[in-house]
């Protein structure tokens, strides 16, 4: 567009290209700067709730701590470390962020638009082709975070890839730039850039500082066991053969912790049966448990009460005790009970045992639509339609006398099956290269029946992109494209999940979905 004699009409044009190109840059300029403030918004949000889930684990640590300083003090201490160098380094960049973002109008903060200017980090960080003393300090920082972890977890086999991880983000060598040239790092990461992209990379710091700290946090308790309980925190046990008794029969049971601890012996029992003082003679110590020799008294309620007494740390402990047991008559009716739940499932064999004391059970019957015998007192209820089913136990008792008794038990469905990944369900975080290995499944939660499910088909839908329909249990080619375009942190949903029960016609509810959030 230079050179030679132009005419007015030419230049004109030329004038008017010039200022299209311009507006051009301008507007893609603007859409950059957007993207960097929306992507900090994302980062803002996944550092808080990171937060509180390293808060959570820090109180959780802390609990067991107190509970089992042994086992959990000298974790604890470490993860203290770990913590505080973590809450440092990240206050630190979250003031360097307010003071930048102070130079700008309050109403501006979340106009990502106006932060185009690199001008305050420009000043405070660099001098030339030296840094400033606030320059300076950033680096010293980064160096001295990085430092102080590597020194915290040690050389410890366990945190080799956490340690290398920490090393590759947060390193301060001079970086080579597409076009060959080098550069310090702090001049390669924050000089001239806008400041909402400074900003962003602040946010993303801090999300990896958020990241190592859970990450070493998490891999502190690994193959540690459960925190045993201190005895103000234990609960008492009545253990006993059977759970009623005939009037004047002996009682067989004993009181015993939670734990069951062989060594862990009362200094002193006291006692009561029904508000009565037991004596010396109506118990004994034997592996930790305090054996009862006592009747089982006269029919109705009865309340065992009192103290176990035991030393810690040289100091008494009580341990109460507030426990019961019930006292019958002989019987004059049936109990019936299903085994496992109190209904029963349509569409699956439920067990059920019939039974009537003081009656052998070649002598009790049992009889309801769907009921068919096992054996002894075991029967197999497969019920039909309608919403209950009435189940009526007949037998005669040793002095003649007939017994018949009816129980009704409600008539469910089968519930809702979920979905799961590799055997996960709800909310899975996992890398995208361990989502296109595993299989998708469903499961029936929290249900008694070992029922086995087989999955046919299902959908998956990534933000952003087409659903996918897969048949089978493990994703195909579509779907690993899919999840290709996702981007860390997204989630990714499979649902339409098609399950059957093996060998069965019964229909099943509709399959709930899973959602897989990606790490990486």
């Amino acid at each position: 567009m230079a050179g030679g004699k132009l005419s007015p009409r030419q230049r004109m044009i030329n004038m008017m290209y010039l200022i299209f190109i311009a507006m051009m840059a301008l507007n893609m300029s603007k859409e950059v700067l957007s993207a960097f403030g929306l992507l900090n918004e994302r980062l803002t949000e996944s550092n808080t709730a990171a937060e509180a889930r390293n808060n959570a684990f820090m109180e959780n640590l802390a609990s067991k701590a107190v509970e089992q300083p042994e086992q959990y003090g000298e974790v604890k201490a470490k993860a203290e470390q770990i913590s505080q160098i973590s809450d440092e380094f990240d206050a630190y960049i979250e003031g360097l962020k307010s003071e930048m973002m102070s130079t700008i109008k309050p109403e501006d903060v979340e106009s990502y638009e106006m932060q185009d200017r690199s001008d305050f980090l420009d000043q405070k960080l660099f001098n030339g082709d030296k840094y400033t003393k606030a320059g300076q300090e950033f680096l010293d920082q980064i160096n001295n975070y990085k430092n102080s972890i590597l020194s915290v977890i040690g050389n410890n086999e366990r945190y080799a890839s956490i340690a290398a991880d920490v090393s590759k983000k947060f390193a301060t060598e001079p970086v080579k730039r597409g076009d060959g040239v080098t550069l310090p790092w702090l001049n390669y990461h924050f000089e001239g850039f806008p400041m909402v992209a400074s900003r962003t990379k602040l946010t993303q710091m801090q999300s990896d500082i958020k990241t190592t700290e859970n990450e070493i946090l998490s891999n502190m308790l690994a193959g540690q066991q459960a925190a045993a309980l201190s005895f103000s925190q234990y609960n008492t046990l009545l253990e006993t053969s059977k759970s009623a008794y005939y009037a004047g029969e002996k009682f067989e049971g004993s009181i015993v912790l939670g734990r069951k601890d062989p060594n862990t012996k009362p200094n002193d029992v006291k006692l009561t049966l029904d508000g009565k003082p037991l004596s010396e003679d109506q118990y004994s110590i034997q592996n930790g448990k305090v054996m009862l020799n006592i009747t089982a008294g006269s029919p109705g309620d009865h309340k065992i009460e009192g103290d176990l007494i035991f030393l810690e740390d040289g100091e008494e402990t009580k341990v109460a005790v507030d426990l019961g047991f019930s006292t019958i008559s002989k019987p004059n009716a049936a109990v019936i009970a299903a085994d496992k739940m109190n209904v029963v499932y349509r569409g699956v064999d439920n067990p059920m045992t019939v039974s009537i004391p003081g009656i052998p059970n070649n002598k009790v019957n049992a009889s309801a639509p769907g009921l068919s015998k096992v054996s002894g007192s075991k029967y197999v209820m497969r019920p039909g339609s309608g919403r209950t089913v009435t189940i009526t136990a007949s037998g005669t008792l040793p002095d003649g006398t007939g017994v018949k008794t009816p129980a009704e038990f409600r008539i469910k469905d089968i519930p809702a099956p979920v979905g799961a990944i590799r055997g996960e369900t709800g909310l899975v975080r996992m890398q995208r290269q361990g989502l296109e290995i595993s299989s998708v499944s469903a499961v029936l939660e929290d249900f008694d029946f070992d029922i086995n499910l087989r999955v046919s088909g299902f959908s998956l839908k990534v933000p952003g992109q087409p659903t996918v329909r897969v048949n089978g249990t493990k994703l195909n080619g579509a779907a690993k494209s899919a999840i290709r375009k996702a981007g860390r942190g997204e989630t990714v949903q499979i649902f339409d999940i098609n399950a059957k029960v093996s060998g069965s016609g019964v229909m099943l509810k509709k399959t709930a979905p899973v959602i897989i959030e990606l790490t990486n």
